[in-house]
């Protein structure tokens, strides 16, 4: 849960936690609402999403994502070829970071946490072909937006 709220929010720990902590307080309080149509995972994740897209409807300025980069291009200590690395996954970061919201969360769960498509519909509460499309609208904006990163190695 944490991992998902912490790539959504560009890195930000602090509010990565307080969805985490939003998350286990909706859990406690709605543990009765499940029904056990689905597993418990895909529940779980789909209160992860709604957390998520809450708190990001409610914050709509991407000042986190450029405070993050600063941060990460502060310091550029070790070797070039770390400090090389380091940028490219800055740059990835901040890519999937300026996703829209609902192609964002898409690629986090199937690319950071490996859910199939079927669990990714679940969770997201939508059809495959939904989840494909947002998968594939998502590839098409990063291939896009990263582009040039191939061309730097």
């Amino acid at each position: 849960m944490y991992s998902i709220a912490l790539y959504f929010f560009h890195g930000d720990q602090a509010t990565a936690a307080d969805v985490t902590q939003q998350v286990f307080l909706k859990l406690m309080t709605s543990i009765r609402q499940f029904r056990g149509d689905a597993e418990f995972s895909t529940w779980l994740y789909r209160l992860v999403v709604n957390a998520c897209m809450d708190v990001a409807r409610r914050n709509r300025s991407h000042q986190l994502a450029s405070a993050q980069s600063s941060r990460e291009r502060e310091t550029p200590a070790g070797s070039h070829e770390e400090y090389e690395r380091r940028e490219r996954a800055a740059l990835v970061r901040s890519a999937v970071s300026d996703l829209p919201l609902k192609l964002r969360i898409a690629v986090l769960l199937r690319y950071f946490d490996d859910l199939s498509y079927q669990e990714m519909a679940k969770a997201l509460d939508c059809s495959l072909g939904t989840v494909a499309s947002r998968l594939s609208r998502g590839h098409r904006i990063l291939a896009d937006r990263l582009k040039n990163l191939s061309d730097e190695k």
